[in-house]
Protein backbone atom coordinates (compact mmCIF):
# COMPACT_ATOMS: atom_id res chain seq x y z
CA UNK A 1 0.00 0.00 0.00
CA UNK A 2 2.80 2.40 0.94
CA UNK A 3 4.65 1.63 -2.30
CA UNK A 4 1.44 2.13 -4.30
CA UNK A 5 0.85 5.49 -2.61
CA UNK A 6 4.38 6.64 -3.33
CA UNK A 7 4.03 5.60 -6.96
CA UNK A 8 0.79 7.58 -7.33
CA UNK A 9 2.38 10.69 -5.77
CA UNK A 10 5.40 10.31 -8.06
CA UNK A 11 3.15 10.04 -11.12
CA UNK A 12 1.24 13.17 -10.10
CA UNK A 13 4.51 15.00 -9.49
CA UNK A 14 5.83 14.09 -12.96
CA UNK A 15 2.50 15.14 -14.51
CA UNK A 16 2.66 18.52 -12.76
CA UNK A 17 6.26 19.02 -13.85
CA UNK A 18 5.30 18.22 -17.46
CA UNK A 19 2.47 20.77 -17.38
CA UNK A 20 4.70 23.43 -15.82
CA UNK A 21 7.36 22.73 -18.43
CA UNK A 22 4.89 23.17 -21.28
CA UNK A 23 3.57 26.40 -19.80
CA UNK A 24 7.12 27.66 -19.29
CA UNK A 25 7.92 27.03 -22.95
CA UNK A 26 4.70 28.78 -23.97
CA UNK A 27 5.44 31.77 -21.76
CA UNK A 28 8.91 32.12 -23.25
CA UNK A 29 7.23 32.39 -26.66
CA UNK A 30 5.75 35.75 -25.74
CA UNK A 31 6.49 37.69 -22.57
CA UNK A 32 3.34 39.72 -23.19
CA UNK A 33 1.23 36.58 -23.26
CA UNK A 34 2.93 35.30 -20.11
CA UNK A 35 1.43 38.35 -18.41
CA UNK A 36 -1.95 37.52 -19.94
CA UNK A 37 -1.86 34.04 -18.40
CA UNK A 38 -1.52 35.60 -14.93
CA UNK A 39 -4.87 37.42 -15.21
CA UNK A 40 -7.72 36.35 -12.90
CA UNK A 41 -9.76 33.50 -14.38
CA UNK A 42 -12.80 35.56 -15.41
CA UNK A 43 -10.72 38.33 -17.02
CA UNK A 44 -8.62 35.71 -18.83
CA UNK A 45 -11.73 34.03 -20.23
CA UNK A 46 -13.18 37.39 -21.32
CA UNK A 47 -9.95 38.23 -23.12
CA UNK A 48 -9.30 34.86 -24.76
CA UNK A 49 -12.82 33.50 -25.25
CA UNK A 50 -15.20 36.49 -25.26
CA UNK A 51 -18.25 34.64 -26.55
CA UNK A 52 -17.84 31.86 -24.01
CA UNK A 53 -17.86 34.54 -21.35
CA UNK A 54 -21.09 36.03 -22.73
CA UNK A 55 -22.63 32.55 -23.10
CA UNK A 56 -22.82 32.28 -19.30
CA UNK A 57 -25.78 34.67 -19.36
CA UNK A 58 -27.88 32.40 -21.59
CA UNK A 59 -30.37 29.85 -20.33
CA UNK A 60 -29.07 26.28 -20.91
CA UNK A 61 -31.68 25.52 -23.60
CA UNK A 62 -30.62 28.64 -25.54
CA UNK A 63 -27.03 27.41 -25.84
CA UNK A 64 -27.67 24.28 -27.91
CA UNK A 65 -27.59 26.09 -31.28
CA UNK A 66 -24.42 28.04 -30.48
CA UNK A 67 -21.15 26.55 -31.71
CA UNK A 68 -18.56 28.21 -29.52
CA UNK A 69 -16.22 25.27 -28.96
CA UNK A 70 -15.65 23.74 -32.39
CA UNK A 71 -12.35 25.58 -32.34
CA UNK A 72 -11.48 25.53 -28.66
CA UNK A 73 -7.71 25.76 -28.15
CA UNK A 74 -6.14 25.72 -24.73
CA UNK A 75 -4.26 28.77 -23.41
CA UNK A 76 -1.14 26.71 -24.13
CA UNK A 77 -2.10 26.41 -27.81
CA UNK A 78 -2.89 30.12 -27.98
CA UNK A 79 0.50 30.92 -26.47
CA UNK A 80 2.26 28.86 -29.15
CA UNK A 81 0.37 30.71 -31.88
CA UNK A 82 1.71 34.02 -30.60
CA UNK A 83 5.16 33.13 -31.91
CA UNK A 84 3.80 33.00 -35.47
CA UNK A 85 2.70 36.64 -35.17
CA UNK A 86 5.84 37.82 -33.36
CA UNK A 87 8.34 39.66 -35.57
CA UNK A 88 11.93 38.47 -35.14
CA UNK A 89 15.08 38.36 -37.21
CA UNK A 90 14.00 34.95 -38.50
CA UNK A 91 10.27 35.71 -38.73
CA UNK A 92 9.92 38.89 -40.76
CA UNK A 93 6.44 40.39 -40.85
CA UNK A 94 6.19 43.04 -43.55
CA UNK A 95 3.92 44.92 -45.89
CA UNK A 96 4.56 43.48 -49.37
CA UNK A 97 2.60 45.54 -51.89
CA UNK A 98 -0.83 46.77 -52.96
CA UNK A 99 -2.86 45.95 -56.05
CA UNK A 100 -6.04 47.11 -57.73
CA UNK A 101 -6.28 44.03 -59.95
CA UNK A 102 -5.52 40.38 -59.42
CA UNK A 103 -2.89 40.40 -62.18
CA UNK A 104 -1.05 43.11 -60.22
CA UNK A 105 -1.09 41.10 -57.00
CA UNK A 106 2.22 39.66 -55.74
CA UNK A 107 2.84 36.07 -56.78
CA UNK A 108 3.07 34.46 -53.36
CA UNK A 109 2.93 30.70 -52.93
CA UNK A 110 2.32 30.63 -49.17
CA UNK A 111 -1.24 30.19 -47.82
CA UNK A 112 -3.34 33.35 -47.83
CA UNK A 113 -6.21 34.71 -45.73
CA UNK A 114 -8.19 37.83 -46.58
CA UNK A 115 -10.37 40.21 -44.59
CA UNK A 116 -13.41 41.85 -46.14
CA UNK A 117 -16.23 43.93 -44.69
CA UNK A 118 -18.24 47.11 -44.92
CA UNK A 119 -16.51 50.46 -44.85
CA UNK A 120 -15.90 51.49 -41.23
CA UNK A 121 -16.39 47.95 -39.86
CA UNK A 122 -12.94 48.14 -38.25
CA UNK A 123 -11.07 45.96 -40.72
CA UNK A 124 -7.74 47.78 -40.78
CA UNK A 125 -7.91 48.28 -36.99
CA UNK A 126 -8.36 44.54 -36.56
CA UNK A 127 -5.39 43.74 -38.81
CA UNK A 128 -3.28 46.28 -36.92
CA UNK A 129 -4.24 44.52 -33.66
CA UNK A 130 -3.31 41.12 -35.14
CA UNK A 131 0.10 42.60 -36.00
CA UNK A 132 0.67 44.25 -32.62
CA UNK A 133 3.63 41.89 -32.01
CA UNK A 134 5.23 43.35 -35.14
CA UNK A 135 5.13 47.09 -34.33
CA UNK A 136 7.16 48.09 -37.39
CA UNK A 137 4.41 46.93 -39.76
CA UNK A 138 2.43 49.93 -40.93
CA UNK A 139 -1.30 49.31 -41.32
CA UNK A 140 -2.94 52.58 -42.28
CA UNK A 141 -6.10 53.42 -40.33
CA UNK A 142 -8.38 56.35 -41.09
CA UNK A 143 -11.38 57.83 -39.27
CA UNK A 144 -12.92 58.33 -42.71
CA UNK A 145 -14.88 55.27 -43.94
CA UNK A 146 -13.71 53.78 -47.23
CA UNK A 147 -10.05 54.68 -46.77
CA UNK A 148 -8.71 51.37 -48.12
CA UNK A 149 -8.92 51.49 -51.93
CA UNK A 150 -6.59 48.64 -52.87
CA UNK A 151 -5.82 45.08 -51.86
CA UNK A 152 -2.95 45.33 -49.35
CA UNK A 153 -0.70 42.27 -48.90
CA UNK A 154 1.28 41.51 -45.72
CA UNK A 155 3.59 38.52 -45.34
CA UNK A 156 3.86 36.77 -42.00
CA UNK A 157 7.30 35.19 -42.08
CA UNK A 158 7.32 32.10 -44.28
CA UNK A 159 3.97 31.10 -42.82
CA UNK A 160 1.19 32.89 -44.72
CA UNK A 161 -0.03 36.15 -46.23
CA UNK A 162 -2.75 38.46 -44.87
CA UNK A 163 -4.74 40.56 -47.35
CA UNK A 164 -6.61 43.70 -46.32
CA UNK A 165 -9.39 44.15 -48.91
CA UNK A 166 -11.15 47.46 -49.71
CA UNK A 167 -14.36 48.02 -47.77
CA UNK A 168 -17.69 47.69 -49.55
CA UNK A 169 -20.64 50.04 -49.20
CA UNK A 170 -19.94 53.72 -48.48
CA UNK A 171 -17.12 55.19 -50.60
CA UNK A 172 -16.16 51.78 -52.00
CA UNK A 173 -13.88 51.86 -55.06
CA UNK A 174 -15.83 51.98 -58.34
CA UNK A 175 -14.26 48.71 -59.46
CA UNK A 176 -14.77 47.03 -56.08
CA UNK A 177 -17.01 44.23 -57.38
CA UNK A 178 -14.65 43.28 -60.20
CA UNK A 179 -11.56 43.55 -57.98
CA UNK A 180 -12.88 41.46 -55.11
CA UNK A 181 -14.89 38.97 -57.16
CA UNK A 182 -11.92 38.19 -59.38
CA UNK A 183 -9.61 37.82 -56.38
CA UNK A 184 -11.98 35.47 -54.57
CA UNK A 185 -12.56 33.34 -57.68
CA UNK A 186 -8.98 33.12 -58.93
CA UNK A 187 -6.65 33.28 -55.92
CA UNK A 188 -5.71 29.61 -55.73
CA UNK A 189 -3.80 29.84 -52.42
CA UNK A 190 -6.67 31.58 -50.57
CA UNK A 191 -7.37 29.40 -47.52
CA UNK A 192 -10.05 31.39 -45.71
CA UNK A 193 -12.03 34.61 -46.08
CA UNK A 194 -12.83 36.51 -42.90
CA UNK A 195 -16.05 38.48 -43.29
CA UNK A 196 -16.28 41.23 -40.70
CA UNK A 197 -19.66 42.28 -39.29
CA UNK A 198 -20.17 45.24 -36.94
CA UNK A 199 -21.52 43.79 -33.68
CA UNK A 200 -23.43 47.00 -33.00
CA UNK A 201 -25.60 46.90 -36.15
CA UNK A 202 -25.41 43.22 -37.18
CA UNK A 203 -25.64 41.88 -40.74
CA UNK A 204 -26.62 44.58 -43.24
CA UNK A 205 -27.82 44.34 -46.86
CA UNK A 206 -24.33 44.96 -48.19
CA UNK A 207 -23.02 42.14 -45.97
CA UNK A 208 -25.55 39.81 -47.57
CA UNK A 209 -24.04 40.57 -50.98
CA UNK A 210 -20.58 39.56 -49.71
CA UNK A 211 -22.02 36.42 -48.10
CA UNK A 212 -23.78 35.48 -51.34
CA UNK A 213 -20.51 35.94 -53.21
CA UNK A 214 -18.68 33.57 -50.83
CA UNK A 215 -21.50 31.05 -51.09
CA UNK A 216 -21.66 31.26 -54.89
CA UNK A 217 -17.92 30.61 -55.22
CA UNK A 218 -18.06 27.83 -52.59
CA UNK A 219 -15.43 29.64 -50.50
CA UNK A 220 -14.77 28.67 -46.89
CA UNK A 221 -15.36 31.80 -44.83
CA UNK A 222 -15.72 32.92 -41.23
CA UNK A 223 -17.90 35.64 -39.72
CA UNK A 224 -16.07 37.88 -37.24
CA UNK A 225 -18.01 40.30 -35.06
CA UNK A 226 -16.06 43.52 -34.55
CA UNK A 227 -16.26 46.38 -32.03
CA UNK A 228 -17.62 44.20 -29.23
CA UNK A 229 -16.35 46.79 -26.72
CA UNK A 230 -19.14 49.08 -28.00
CA UNK A 231 -21.92 46.54 -27.40
CA UNK A 232 -23.56 45.80 -24.06
CA UNK A 233 -23.70 42.13 -23.01
CA UNK A 234 -27.42 42.01 -23.76
CA UNK A 235 -27.08 43.58 -27.20
CA UNK A 236 -24.10 41.39 -28.09
CA UNK A 237 -26.02 38.27 -27.03
CA UNK A 238 -28.95 39.31 -29.23
CA UNK A 239 -26.67 39.82 -32.23
CA UNK A 240 -24.81 36.56 -31.63
CA UNK A 241 -28.05 34.55 -31.45
CA UNK A 242 -29.45 36.19 -34.59
CA UNK A 243 -26.26 35.77 -36.62
CA UNK A 244 -25.72 32.21 -35.37
CA UNK A 245 -29.25 31.33 -36.51
CA UNK A 246 -28.50 32.88 -39.90
CA UNK A 247 -25.26 30.86 -40.20
CA UNK A 248 -27.00 27.64 -39.14
CA UNK A 249 -29.93 27.97 -41.55
CA UNK A 250 -28.83 30.14 -44.48
CA UNK A 251 -25.19 29.27 -45.23
CA UNK A 252 -23.20 26.32 -46.53
CA UNK A 253 -19.60 27.51 -46.60
CA UNK A 254 -19.50 29.53 -43.39
CA UNK A 255 -17.55 28.09 -40.47
CA UNK A 256 -20.22 27.32 -37.82
CA UNK A 257 -18.39 29.12 -35.02
CA UNK A 258 -18.58 32.90 -34.75
CA UNK A 259 -15.56 34.88 -33.61
CA UNK A 260 -15.83 38.18 -31.73
CA UNK A 261 -13.10 40.77 -31.35
CA UNK A 262 -12.27 44.21 -30.08
CA UNK A 263 -9.28 46.03 -31.51
CA UNK A 264 -9.49 48.36 -28.48
CA UNK A 265 -9.47 45.87 -25.58
CA UNK A 266 -7.83 43.03 -27.58
CA UNK A 267 -10.62 40.69 -26.53
CA UNK A 268 -10.72 37.76 -28.97
CA UNK A 269 -7.54 38.81 -30.80
CA UNK A 270 -5.39 35.99 -29.36
CA UNK A 271 -8.02 33.38 -30.27
CA UNK A 272 -8.27 34.70 -33.83
CA UNK A 273 -4.47 34.59 -34.20
CA UNK A 274 -4.54 30.97 -33.05
CA UNK A 275 -7.29 30.10 -35.55
CA UNK A 276 -5.38 31.69 -38.43
CA UNK A 277 -2.17 29.87 -37.47
CA UNK A 278 -4.14 26.61 -37.33
CA UNK A 279 -5.96 26.87 -40.68
CA UNK A 280 -2.76 27.88 -42.51
CA UNK A 281 -1.00 24.75 -41.25
CA UNK A 282 1.30 26.51 -38.79
CA UNK A 283 -0.18 25.20 -35.56
CA UNK A 284 -1.55 21.84 -34.49
CA UNK A 285 -3.68 21.83 -31.36
CA UNK A 286 -2.58 19.73 -28.40
CA UNK A 287 -6.07 18.97 -27.10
Amino acid sequence: MAASGLRLRAEKLFEMLAVLGRLSRCQSTSQAFAEVLRLPKQRLRKLLYPLQEVERYLAPDSRKDLHLRIFNPSPEDIARAESVFTATEHNRIDYVSSAVRIDHAPDLLRPEVCFIGRSNVGKSSLIKALFSLAPDVEVRISKTPGHTKKMNFFKVGKHFTVVDMPGYGYRAPEDFADMVETYLKERSNLKRTFLLVDSVVGIQKTDNIAIEMCEEFALPYVIVLTKIDKSSKGHLLKQVLEIQKFVNTKTQGCFPQLFAVSAVTFSGIHLLRCFIANITGNLYLTN
